[in-house]
């Protein structure tokens, strides 16, 4: 009797110290110091797969007792598959945490107001953290798979910054960077002054995006929108630039010419009356409120004064004299 409670003692005493070990193992921060450690978690892998993965990726830790801190966690099921990062500081029993909540490595992706739908693509397609799913796609192919009518892509992309996980497909970030303009627009649109020129959102949405192109100062693009909605008003010619640009294509090579004005494309708003027939870049939320809601004014003209603000006037003759003064250097004419 006295042998076999010893023994149940001995046994009892090394499951504590065992266990007593464990916890403190657990407790202790696997790295330090440096740079987070990447590592990937294969679908299907289950507990001793996640641990064999982890630490075949670099991770200084023992698989083993990984194993027997997920399990007694309670977490071993919930491990989820995916591309993670190991900050210093992090403990074992944080990682389990960190692998069952799924908390995986982020990325981001930056949408930058004013660009074109090909530059939207462009930068998808050469962000290193994302699976390119779309890059073959044609912009036909990808509206499409996003369930988008609409013939063009230009202007239903939101600029922003987007979060990912890393290693994740690229398709969701087209798919919430169009959710997000839908629900922008949608909601200026739904608060707009009915007695604006469009007779759709995507029409403010174009304005919107030639006001996006027309000036970089936010605070002077309600007033730019107001010429464009003033000249539209009074079957006035838009005559802007940047909608010559868009049209011109690989032409551009960053010089309007008289030619460029007088050839005709869909995009040449010096011969061709109205909106064009797509928007020409992707605007900000700036740009969707002042097409939806510009400046009252009677503005038909502008001119840029060369410090990045522009002058505005309501008749021909007061814009020559302005653009005599900020264009021509010439004052009093």
């Amino acid at each position: 009797m006295v042998f076999i409670r010893n023994t149940i003692i001995l046994l009892l005493v090394t499951v504590a110290v065992l266990g007593g070990g464990l916890y403190y193992w657990s407790q202790q921060a696997i790295i330090t110091e440096g740079e987070p450690l990447a590592f990937t978690v294969l679908a299907g892998s289950g507990v001793a797969g996640s641990a064999e993965q982890i630490a075949a990726a670099g991770i200084p830790v023992n698989p083993a007792l990984l194993i027997l801190v997920a399990r007694l966690s309670g977490k071993s099921a919930k491990l989820k598959a995916g591309s993670y990062e190991l900050k210093p500081g992090t403990t074992p029993l944080q990682l389990v945490g960190q692998l069952a909540r799924g908390e995986f490595a982020q990325e981001s992706l930056a949408i930058i107001e004013g660009w074109t739908f090909h530059q939207m693509r462009e930068a998808v397609a050469a962000n290193r953290g994302l699976k390119h799913d779309t890059v073959a796609l044609s912009d036909r192919e990808l509206l499409a798979k996003l369930n988008i009518d609409y013939a063009s892509g230009e202007g239903l992309f939101f600029p922003d910054t987007y979060l990912f996980a890393k290693g994740s497909s690229d398709l969701p970030i087209y798919r919430q960077a169009h959710g997000e303009l839908k629900k922008r627009l949608e909601q200026a649109w739904a608060q707009r002054d009915v007695s604006l020129p469009y007779k759709t959102a995507y029409q403010a949405l174009t304005m919107a995006s030639i006001v996006e192109k027309e000036t970089g100062r936010k605070s002077e693009r309600d007033m730019i929108a107001s010429v464009f909605v003033n000249r539209l008003k009074i079957g006035m010619l838009l005559q802007t630039d940047p909608s010559v640009i868009y049209g011109m294509g690989a032409r551009y090579q960053g010089h309007i010419s008289k030619s460029d004005l007088g050839t005709d494309t869909p995009y040449n708003t010096y011969m061709r009356p109205g909106l064009p027939p797509t928007p020409i870049s992707l605007p900000g939320v700036a740009a969707l409120h002042a097409a939806l809601a510009p400046a009252k004014s009677d503005a038909l003209y502008f001119v840029a004064r060369g410090d990045g603000s522009s002058q505005f006037s309501a008749s021909l003759p007061e814009h020559n004299r302005a653009v005599n003064k900020y264009i021509r250097g010439l004052t009093g004419r």
